[in-house]
């Protein structure tokens, strides 16, 4: 199992004791964490480096991951693992990560089985950097070049050589301060375009995938003091001609509602809508099946749902290193998701004596049980989050 971390690719780190790995290896798996490069030196794009990197920038962070992976490949028998079994897994950007993989050419014959836990990449490309687009986080790589080239220049950089010149904690500190944001770039090499249309035509590396969601995601991320008004004009600043749409969806006629949507739109235009879009095309188009949770475990800390990020101690088996001890029926979930995470790992498919039937995603009963209504568009992309 090749872990991912998370951080919005910007911050992040291996070492971080959530992420420990040994209650996971003593369920019968070899576990490898991967360091990448974060933030301006990990996704910068520039036009001199495209040049230098044989048509492709902005994409330096991946390139750590699919270097970790070829690695895991060439080395991982020595230490007992096995790699023709090789399961990727992440959480936030690290979830995201996993799915661009999923579709990186540079990436195929290197996984056999992916999990992301709150990522996916399925919205559409942007389309004006100074907009905001519900939903959407990618840039093509001419406009990520042209992002890249006004930090530098914020800088006091001319060219690269001159950026190569600058002291890392320069560069770390304009990032630090919010002059810019760095995420990765369609840049038709590493990661060739639209992941919605990828799979739609085929193109994706077709493994099993187990992936989902928490309840409260957008607890996280909520800004405080969201109105009535305040929240329909994000979402007309943000979705263009779909506002309507998503405005009848999301109750907002008090503030008290509107607050609410707000958590909710961010969780489902961030989290959810990836998921379970990812899932209808695995489904559809790939061989491999697609196993969905929606974790929705509630504890003292978080009585309203589970919080972003709040699956990971569960899924580690390291529970209670910071807050109060885990309680009985923590452990027990903790016990029952870790071992459907390493059953996957080594199977292909979560399930296993003693664990209650996961039954593979499909559809039709999907829409059937779930009522989910999932809507996309080339300026955003937002489901109705209907499954309990």
């Amino acid at each position: 199992m090749v872990w991912i971390y998370g951080g919005a690719f910007a911050g992040g780190m291996t070492s971080i004791p959530t992420y420990d790995g040994t209650h996971l290896a003593q369920k019968g798996v070899v576990l490898v964490s991967v360091a990448y490069r974060l933030g301006a030196f990990g996704f910068l794009a520039d036009a001199e480096l495209t040049r230098e990197n044989g048509g492709t920038s902005g994409n330096f962070g991946l390139e750590d991951m699919i270097a970790g992976l070829k690695w895991v490949k060439s080395n991982i028998a020595k230490f007992g693992g096995d790699p023709s079994r090789v399961t990727i897994f992440g959480e936030s950007a690290g979830g995201i990560a996993v799915s661009m993989l999923c579709t990186s050419p540079a990436a195929k014959g290197l996984f056999h089985g992916a999990i992301s836990e709150s990522g996916g990449n399925f919205g559409p490309e942007r389309v004006d950097e100074g907009a905001v687009e519900g939903g959407v986080n990618m840039a093509p790589l001419k406009m990520a070049e042209a992002s890249g080239r006004q930090f530098l220049e914020k800088l006091g950089a001319a060219d690269i050589k001159s950026a190569r010149e600058l002291s890392a904690d320069k560069i770390q500190n304009a990032v630090n301060s919010g002059r810019a944001r760095f995420w990765p770039v369609f840049d038709g090499k590493i990661l060739p375009g639209d992941q919605y249309l990828l799979y739609e035509r085929d193109h994706f590396n077709d493994t099993p995938v187990l992936i989902g969601t928490n309840s409260d995601e957008g607890a996280s991320f909520a800004r405080p003091g969201v109105t009535k008004t305040s929240f329909e004009e994000q979402v007309r600043a943000g979705y263009g001609k779909e506002a309507d749409a998503i405005l009848a969806a999301y109750p907002h006629a008090t503030d008290e509602q509107a607050m609410q949507s707000s958590r909710n739109l961010f969780r489902d235009s961030v989290f959810a809508w990836p998921t379970w879009a990812w899932a209808l095309l695995q489904s559809e188009k790939g061989m491999g099946k697609a196993y969905v949770y929606y974790f929705d475990h509630k504890t003292p800390r978080t009585p309203h749902g589970a919080q972003h990020a709040s699956e990971l101690g569960y899924v580690f088996h390291n529970l209670g290193q910071r807050g109060p001890a885990p309680r009985p029926n923590d452990v027990e979930v903790s016990h029952l998701m870790s071992t459907y995470w390493t059953n996957f790992a080594k199977n292909g498919n979560p399930n296993g004596p003693g664990l209650p039937e996961w039954p593979a995603f499909s559809a039709s009963t999907s829409k059937a049980t779930c009522g989910a209504v999932l809507t996309r568009s080339g300026y955003g992309a937002s489901s109705q989050y209907l499954c309990h």
